[in-house]
């Protein structure tokens, strides 16, 4: 089972259709679950909120993640780190994770594997292929969507 976790605050937002068409692309389906994080609402400022709860039951229970942000101030989004941080240490079990951050530039390409993939890293997730940046105007045409999914398809349980 496939699951994209997208932590943009605009609800259905472009970040979330990368994220989706990145999963599809990556598996060869849908996801089964899209958590829109922003949809979470304040649930997300405390512990033990039933909607969050039943949100990462099933990104535990996922056998492939994309998590996606768009890019702010060099780095996600402190919506997506309220829901990250609801995850204990290690906790992900090395589900395989494929960080993803879209921005206006290539000035903050880095950005996912600096800033995304190491909180992931630290609640459990595998991140096996390199994170991928895609710019968010061309991220449905991008080639290095391409080159990118030429090593992460690798890395996806069959």
């Amino acid at each position: 089972m496939t699951v994209v976790v997208v932590g943009n605050p605009k609800p259905k937002s472009r970040t979330r259709a990368a994220a989706e068409l990145v999963a599809e692309r990556l598996t060869g389906s849908p996801a089964e679950h899209v958590i829109d994080v922003v949809d979470l609402g304040a649930g997300l400022l405390g512990w033990g909120d039933p909607k969050v709860a039943e949100a990462k039951d099933i990104v535990k229970s996922a056998d492939s993640l994309v998590v996606a942000s768009p890019t702010f101030k060099a780095t996600y989004t402190g919506l997506l780190k309220l829901f990250l941080d609801q995850f204990g240490q290690g906790e992900l079990g090395q589900v395989p994770t494929f960080p993803l951050m879209l921005g206006g530039s290539l000035a903050h390409a880095l950005a996912p594997e600096l800033t995304l993939r190491p909180v992931l890293v630290e609640i459990g997730a595998s991140c096996p292929a390199p994170s991928l940046y895609l710019l968010d105007s061309e991220y449905e045409t991008s080639p290095e969507l391409d080159r990118w999914l030429e090593v992460a398809r690798r890395f996806v349980p069959s």
